[in-house]
C-alpha cells in the first residue's frame, strides 16, 4: 500500500508522510513521534530541542545566498485524530495508517489518514532534509496536542524562537490564505443516576445510527452534516412520546473536534409496543433520509436483537437527561457580521455516554469572539444544570486577530495571483489554528496559514488530493525564495 504513496510526485513530501505514517501519534500520546523527529534532526545534524512540553523545535542554517533574509518559523502540529469506521479492525497504538491512491486522492483504509496536519509535517522535513532547496533560515515548530486542546501551544514558551515570520501548514483549501480564526473551549457535563429494574417481557435491541458523513467540527460546521448524537436523541425522544422504552445504555461520538458519524443505544421495549416500535423506527428512518439526503446519503437507522440486561436508566432521569440533550445546541449559533460567509460561533456536540450509573457529555464550541464562547459554552452547561450535572470547562484558547495588511500577506498574495493568474481567498476559519495562541508570546511575528487540498479531515473519510499537494508544493518553495530581507 505504502509503495504507491512513495512514487507519488514530488517525493520528498510523500516519502516523508509514508514515514511518518508508520508512527502512532494519537493527541496526548506523542512520546513515540517525539522521539521520531529527534531521530530525524540527529540524522541531519541539525540542532534541536524539546521544550518542557514536548513540542520539538529543530534549526537550519539559511541557504547560501539568502543569509539576510527573515528568519521563518515553519510550524505545523505533530498528532493526528485516531478515528475509525466501527467495522474496522485497526490499532492506532500499534499499526501504521494503511494508505490507499485513487485516481487523484490518497486515503486510508477505513481510518483517518493523518493528512491533517502530516503533510505540513512531512513538508518541514522535506525542506530540513533537502541539500537543493534554497531558504532563508528555518526554525521548524513541531507542536503536540493542537487537536485535543492546543496544550503544545498554549505551553511554547516565549524567547525560544527567533523567526519574524511564522508559516502554519494547517489548512485544507489550497486557493486559501487564512489570517484569522476562531477559539474554542471544551465542555464537559458529567454525573450519576440511579438505576432502575428492568420489566418483565421486554424484547430487547441494540439501535445503531451509522454511515453519517462526519468531518471536522470547525471546517466542516457550516455544512449542516448529521449529528449522530443529536439524532439518536431525537429517534429515542420520539420513542418515550409514543410508548415506554427503557434503555440500557447510549453510547455515541468520540472526539471533540470531530462531528460524531455513529450512536449506538441498547434498550428494552415491551412486546406489545413492538409493532409501535418498528413503525416508529420506519417512519424516522425516512425522515432523517429526508431531512440528510444531500449530506449524508448513506444514514442507516437500524435494529438488532441484544442480550438482555437487569438494570436500567430510570425512567424520571432519562426523560431529564433526553430533554437536556435535546435542547443542547449544536452546529451554528451565529455567523460573522464582519466577514461574509464566516462561521462566528459554533458548538459540537461530540459525545453522548451514559451507562452504569454514570454519563458524560462532551461539547467543543468555537468563536472568534471570546465573550461570545463564552456565553454559548454557559448556555449549554445551563442546560445540563438543570438536571444537576457537574460543569467543567477546558482547553480554552484564544481566537487569532487578522492582521490583514501584514507584508507577508501582501507577498503571499502577489505570489499565489503571478503563479496561478487568480487571487487567493484571503480569510478566516472557523477551525482553531494554533497561531493565535502562538501570538501571545510572539505577538511581533506576522503569520499566515496555508496547506494542500484536504476532504473529510477528523473522518475515516479524510484524503487529500495529489495535485493539489503539487500545486501547494511549487507554491510553498517559491515563497521561501521570496521572503523578505531583514529589516
Amino acid at each position: 500500500m505504502s509503495q504507491s504513496v512513495r512514487s507519488l510526485e514530488p517525493k520528498i513530501i510523500w516519502n516523508h508522510f509514508t514515514d511518518l505514517n508508520q508512527v502512532p501519534r494519537a493527541s496526548k500520546k506523542e512520546e513515540r513521534v517525539i522521539q521520531f523527529m529527534v531521530d530525524f534532526a540527529n540524522s541531519l545534524n541539525l540542532e534541536h530541542i524539546v521544550d518542557e512540553i514536548g513540542n520539538v523545535i529543530i534549526k537550519k542554517p539559511a541557504s547560501e545566498g539568502l543569509e539576510n533574509r527573515q528568519t521563518v518559523v515553519l510550524q505545523s502540529h505533530l498528532d493526528m485524530v485516531h478515528q475509525k469506521n466501527s467495522e474496522t479492525q485497526f490499532d492506532f497504538d500499534t499499526e501504521g495508517i494503511k494508505m490507499l491512491v485513487e485516481e487523484d486522492w490518497v486515503f486510508a483504509e477505513g481510518t483517518t489518514l493523518g493528512a491533517d496536519n502530516g503533510i505540513g509535517v512531512a513538508t518541514i522535513m522535506a525542506v530540513l532534509s533537502s541539500e537543493e532547496i534554497k531558504h532563508p533560515a528555518i526554525e521548524a515548530l513541531f507542536t503536540i496536542d493542537e487537536e485535543t486542546g492546543m496544550t503544545g501551544a498554549l505551553g511554547l514558551k516565549g524567547g525560544l524562537l527567533e523567526g519574524t515570520i511564522l508559516l502554519n501548514l494547517d489548512t485544507e483549501d489550497d486557493d486559501e490564505l487564512t489570517i484569522g480564526c476562531a477559539g474554542g473551549v471544551d465542555i464537559t457535563a458529567s454525573g450519576k443516576y440511579d438505576l432502575a429494574n428492568v420489566d418483565q417481557g421486554l424484547a430487547f435491541y441494540r439501535i445503531s445510527l451509522t454511515g453519517l458523513q462526519g468531518g471536522h467540527s470547525g471546517m466542516e460546521i457550516h455544512k449542516g452534516l448529521a449529528n449522530a448524537n443529536k439524532l439518536m436523541n431525537r429517534f429515542l425522544f420520539e420513542c418515550l412520546k409514543r410508548f415506554t422504552i427503557q434503555i440500557e445504555s447510549i453510547d455515541g461520538g468520540g472526539l471533540r473536534n470531530a462531528i460524531p458519524r455513529e450512536s449506538f443505544a441498547i434498550i428494552g421495549v415491551h412486546k406489545e409496543d413492538e409493532t409501535a416500535f418498528d413503525e416508529v423506527l420506519n417512519e424516522i428512518r425516512q425522515i432523517y433520509k429526508h431531512e440528510y439526503g444531500v449530506t449524508d446519503k448513506n444514514l442507516e437507522l437500524t435494529k438488532e436483537p441484544a442480550s438482555a440486561f437487569a438494570k436500567a436508566i430510570n425512567g424520571s432521569f432519562l426523560k431529564m437527561f433526553l430533554n437536556s440533550v435535546y435542547a443542547c445546541p449544536n452546529g451554528i449559533y451565529r455567523m460573522s457580521p464582519d466577514i461574509d460567509d464566516l462561521v462566528q460561533t459554533s458548538n459540537n456536540l461530540a459525545r453522548v455516554l451514559i451507562k452504569e450509573g454514570e454519563y458524560q457529555v462532551l461539547c467543543l464550541t468555537r468563536s472568534s469572539v471570546d465573550s461570545e464562547k463564552m456565553d454559548l459554552a454557559q448556555a449549554i452547561s445551563s442546560s445540563f444544570q438543570l438536571i444537576g450535572s457537574e460543569i467543567a470547562f477546558g482547553g480554552s484558547y484564544p481566537g487569532w486577530t487578522p492582521k490583514p495588511s501584514a507584508p507577508i500577506i501582501k507577498m503571499m498574495s502577489d505570489l499565489y495571483f503571478e503563479m496561478f493568474s487568480s487571487q487567493p481567498n484571503v480569510n478566516a476559519c472557523h477551525a482553531g489554528l494554533e497561531c493565535g495562541i502562538l501570538g501571545t508570546n510572539y505577538p511581533d511575528m506576522d503569520m499566515i496559514s496555508f496547506g494542500p487540498n484536504i476532504r473529510g479531515a477528523h473522518s475515516p473519510d479524510e484524503r487529500v488530493q495529489i495535485s493539489s499537494v503539487q500545486k501547494y508544493w511549487s507554491y510553498f518553495l517559491n515563497v521561501l525564495e521570496r521572503i523578505p530581507e531583514r529589516v
